[in-house]
Formats: C-alpha cells, structure tokens, sequence
C-alpha cells in the first residue's frame, strides 16, 4: 500500500494454485490469493493497480475487474501488452494516450509513462472508465516506466521468493 508516494504496506501471500493456467480463466486461478493479500492490509486502498487486464478480456472481465468486484474497490489493469484489444501506439511522449479497442468499444488505452519507453496497456476494469485509469496509472508513476505500487509488489514478490520478507511487513 502506498501512501503520499511512500510505501507503508506490503502482504504476500504464498500459495499453490490447483489447476494450470488456462486463457481468460486468470481470475479463477489467482484471484483468491490476491484478495486475500489485499485484506491483509491495515485498510482497503482507495484504487487497485493490478497486473491483469479488465474490460480488455474475452467476456469484458478479466482479473482486475473481478478484483475489483469482490473487494468493491475502484481498480486498473497494468500490462505490457493488451489481451484481445488492438490499437497505435501514441506519440514518444510522457503521457500522450490512444484507444484500446475491441470492435467500437474503447476498453483501456496504451499509455506513454516514460519517453522512449514501448508504451503500457492500461485497463479500466472495476468502477473505472479508460480516462480514469489513465490519470491514475501517470499520477502512480514517477521517473521510473512502471508505475510505483506495481514495482513495490514486483519487489516485495522478488523478497519473499528470497526468504526474505514475510506477510505482515511494513516499512
């Protein structure tokens, strides 16, 4: 969980899922360990970053959407690549945007959050709307091309694969 720019949270959750993975099934799979990690915390976050896809799924509904859903959280998918929608890629500029689309429906927008770096799929998903998910992924982001909760769970992930961090940590 990160507050005015400042980490103050982390929760891992170590876990064996019970069946492979299998396209567009993601939320079946991981969903019940991530919201478990997200109880976890002190208090529930006013939005959700999520490694996943939202509207930008087979049935509109991926990972970050039913994330969303269960905890009743406003959340955003972050990828590298869309799932199912097609778009440009916008100008080399930070923050420059354009549409994701699947047929006519807009459903995320890859984003500029660093010059010269390839551009994120953004996701709206739960409560969110694609305008919204960008303002908050490029108000998330600082010098660095992910946005910072993204890189502060990559990190605390990369700990407690290392033994070295443990649910419950705070900084």
């Amino acid at each position: 969980m990160i507050r005015e720019g400042r980490l103050i949270a982390a929760e891992v959750v170590t876990a064996t899922t019970h069946f492979a993975y299998e396209p567009g099934l993601l939320a079946l799979r991981e969903g019940p360990w991530l919201e478990t990690a997200v109880l976890r915390l002190p208090e529930l976050p006013e939005v959700l970053l999520v490694n996943a896809t939202g509207r930008d799924h087979p049935r509109r509904a991926g990972l970050a959407l039913h994330l969303g859903a269960r905890l009743n959280v406003p959340t955003v998918g972050v990828t590298r690549n869309p799932l199912w929608a097609t778009g440009s890629w916008p100008e080399d500029i930070r923050g420059a945007a354009a549409s994701l689309t699947i047929g006519t429906e807009i459903v995320g927008c890859w984003l500029r959050t660093k010059q010269g770096s390839p551009p994120l799929a953004v996701h709206a998903a739960w409560r969110t709307t694609p305008e919204i998910a960008v303002a908050l992924v490029m108000a998330a982001t600082g010098r660095w091309h992910t946005p910072e909760p993204l890189r502060q769970a990559r990190k605390a992930a990369r700990l407690a694969r290392a033994g070295q961090l443990r649910s419950g940590n705070r900084e």
